[in-house]
Formats: structure tokens, C-alpha cells, sequence
């Protein structure tokens, strides 16, 4: 595509739709695998809260000093990029 027919698309306000020349058999596996990690990621990230709770609670009972806040501001924010990866690529793509 050239740069003239990308500026005919935006100056009409038209968003051009590309056409997928993959084979479906190379789609549904590459549908699979993505799905799969998805879900590996979601499991992380509960994993990752539940874990980082589970040694505030241990500290808080020691009586030593917290420093798990940021811990817990990491996991949450890895678990906010997983779960908007998905629907990022879909709106970019």
C-alpha cells in the first residue's frame, strides 16, 4: 500500500480492511496457543497476588516492617497488562 493510498483512507475517514491470506488449519493452532498463554498469564497473576499477600500476612505477623506494597503494586500492574493485552491487539488488528 502507498503512503497516498493511506492518506486517501484517512482523509475519507475509511479504515482499510486488510484480507488474511493464512491458512485456517495455521490460525486455529496459532488460536490455541495464544489462548494458552492467556490463560497461563491470568494464572500467574492470581498466583502472584495470592502470593504476595500470603507474605504480608507472614511479615504483618512477625511485626517486621512492609515493604510488599510495592510487590503487590508490580503484580497488579502485570496482571492489568495481561489482561488488556488481548483486547489491545484485537482494536490494533
Amino acid at each position: 500500500m502507498k503512503m497516498a493510498d493511506v492518506y486517501r483512507y484517512l482523509a475519507d475517514g475509511g479504515v482499510p480492511q486488510p484480507k488474511s491470506d493464512a491458512p485456517p488449519e495455521l490460525t486455529s493452532k496459532v488460536d490455541t496457543v495464544l489462548g494458552i498463554v492467556a490463560w497461563a498469564g491470568t494464572a500467574a497473576g492470581v498466583a502472584g497476588v495470592l502470593i504476595t499477600g500470603a507474605m504480608m500476612a507472614m511479615s504483618m505477623r512477625r511485626g517486621e516492617g512492609s515493604e510488599h506494597m510495592g510487590r503487590l503494586g508490580m503484580v497488579l500492574g502485570g496482571c492489568v497488562l495481561v489482561a488488556t493485552a488481548g483486547p489491545l491487539v484485537n482494536f490494533v488488528f
